[in-house]
């Protein structure tokens, strides 16, 4: 078995790393010192890549030497703001890693997934996210959604899992201020994903 966990470094998706069963492992995240020092005890590759840009995530895959049976997207950004204040950075830096990282992974990734492999993408639930502020995220998400809808025709041989959980305490809500009441630990949305990757799998995964 052979894992690769984008984000590695979020809350999700340390959580992940540190749940994941032992096995082959690399780490993708974008701080090189981070990754490294999440992999060692973990006797993971650490793997270093802006997944917003084409060009690192292809280079990031073409360095892996065994096929993959699971690729996990934890990477993500929030930044908000309202429309009329709209930062041309921000924005690019939430779609770089809500979408734009997503659909370089299935572009690359998708080829190196072992017959019966599993891709799992951190998404967020609609009613969760349209809020005022949240137009780029929520936008983004939604685009994410609608991405891994049409790749599933193309790719019917795989399963490719949109995972929704509540709001989750990790560092990305230092973006916004403060997670809120009733936030969920990442560590029950690694878990729940586990609990999936040994089941049959579908389309969502909605984690309560």
């Amino acid at each position: 078995m052979a894992t690769l966990i984008l984000g590695a470094t979020g809350g999700i998706g340390s959580a992940l790393a540190r749940s994941w069963p032992q096995e082959a492992l690399w780490l993708g995240g974008r701080d090189e010192e981070r990754v490294t020092q999440l992999a060692a005890p973990l006797q993971a590759t650490p793997l270093t890549a802006d997944f917003g840009y084409e060009s690192q995530v292809r280079q990031l895959f073409a360095g892996l030497t065994l096929p993959l049976d699971t690729i996990l997207y934890a990477a993500g950004a929030a930044y908000p703001e309202p429309l009329a204040s709209t930062s041309a950075e921000h924005t690019r830096r939430i779609w770089n890693a809500n979408y734009f990282g997503v659909l370089w992974t299935l572009k690359y990734g998708l080829p190196h997934l072992a017959p019966g492999g599993r891709v799992y993408v951190i998404g967020a639930r609609p009613e969760l996210v349209l809020a005022r502020g949240f137009g780029q995220y929520a936008a983004s998400k939604a685009a994410v959604a609608t991405l891994l809808s049409v790749t599933r025709l193309e790719h019917r041989q795989l399963t490719l899992t949109l995972v929704l959980p509540p709001a989750v305490e990790t560092p990305l809500w230092q973006q916004v201020g403060r997670a809120p009441r009733g936030a969920i630990a990442a560590t029950q949305v690694a878990q729940a994903i586990l609990q999936d990757r040994s089941g049959s799998g579908g389309p969502e995964l909605r984690v309560e």
